[in-house]
């Protein structure tokens, strides 16, 4: 996850195009995870369907809330715990996505000619 130097030229656009994929593809690959941690952990936890494990954890990590009561400590200690977690990887695949336009743009602009 190397980008150029400021005293490097700026990338082709094939380039960049490429480079994009690829942090998308890493984010993709994140939110997967993201995803099956919440649903095997409502599953165990709070004895939810899979499909139910599935919508609960998509909905905690997009930020929209819990759809299902959980009834059971260990459900909601779980819960908790994956909001936080939820909360740190929302940002964290926010800053993987953006890093290559972020830095196209802060390097098109402090390039060295």
């Amino acid at each position: 996850m190397k980008f150029e130097h400021r005293k490097k030229p700026v990338i082709s656009n094939q380039q960049y195009a490429w480079r994009q994929l690829k942090y998308a593809g890493y984010t993709a690959v994140f939110v997967v995870f993201s995803l099956m941690l919440g649903t095997l952990g409502y599953h165990v936890t709070a004895h939810l369907g899979w499909l139910d494990s599935l919508y609960n954890s998509s909905m905690i990590l997009t930020g929209m809330g819990p759809v299902n009561i959980l009834n059971s400590d260990a459900a909601k200690w779980f819960a908790s715990f994956y909001a936080l977690y939820s909360g740190i990887a929302f940002l964290t695949m926010a800053g993987i996505l953006f890093a290559p336009m972020v830095h196209r743009i802060l390097h098109m602009i402090n390039v060295e000619e």
